[in-house]
C-alpha cells in the first residue's frame, strides 16, 4: 500500500513537474509530498540508526543532507520557492523530535583565554593614555598657534 501511495505522489510529482500550475505553488500539495517522499527515508535512516549518534554531525550528515536536497528538488518540481513557510516548519518538526536533546557544544561563543584578551585590553588602554597626553602636551604649547 505505501509503496502504491509513494508511486502516485511520484507520478502526481512528475506531472506538476510537466504541467505547472500558473497560480504557483500548492503549500497543501507540497508537504504531503515532502512528508510522504522526504519524510519517511530519512525516518527509515534515522530509524537506523542508533539514537545515541543523532546528535553527531559527522554520523547524520548525509541522511540530513539528503532530507534537505529532497524537500529543494520537490520544491523546484512543484513551483514552490525554496526555502518556505512549510520547510521551516517542516525541519521545526524534524529538530523537535530527532535533536532537541543535542547539546550546544562547539555552537555557543565563549570567551577568549586571558592570554589572548589581556594584550587586546592593555593596547587598548596604552593608546588611550598616549592620546590623552599628546592632547595635554598640545593644549599646553599655545604659543605660535595663533
Amino acid at each position: 500500500m505505501a509503496l502504491l501511495l509513494r508511486a502516485g505522489l511520484l507520478l502526481l510529482l512528475l506531472v506538476v513537474h510537466v504541467h505547472p500550475s500558473a497560480c504557483g505553488c500548492d503549500e497543501r500539495l507540497y508537504e504531503t509530498v515532502i512528508n510522504n517522499l522526504c519524510l519517511e527515508p530519512f525516518q527509515a535512516d534515522m530509524g537506523r540508526l542508533d539514537s545515541g549518534l543523532w546528535c553527531s554531525w559527522p554520523e547524520i550528515m548525509e541522511i540530513y543532507e539528503g532530507l534537505t536536497n529532497c524537500t529543494c528538488q520537490v520544491a523546484l518540481r512543484m513551483v514552490c520557492f525554496w526555502p518556505n513557510r512549510v520547510v521551516d516548519g517542516f525541519f521545526m518538526q524534524i529538530h523537535r523530535r530527532y535533536f532537541h536533546h543535542c547539546a550546544l557544544t562547539g555552537r555557543l561563543l565563549h570567551e577568549p583565554p586571558i592570554s589572548i584578551l589581556a594584550p587586546f585590553i592593555g593596547v587598548s588602554v596604552l593608546i588611550t593614555l598616549l592620546m590623552t597626553a599628546v592632547v595635554v602636551w598640545r593644549s599646553k604649547r599655545t604659543e605660535g598657534m595663533l
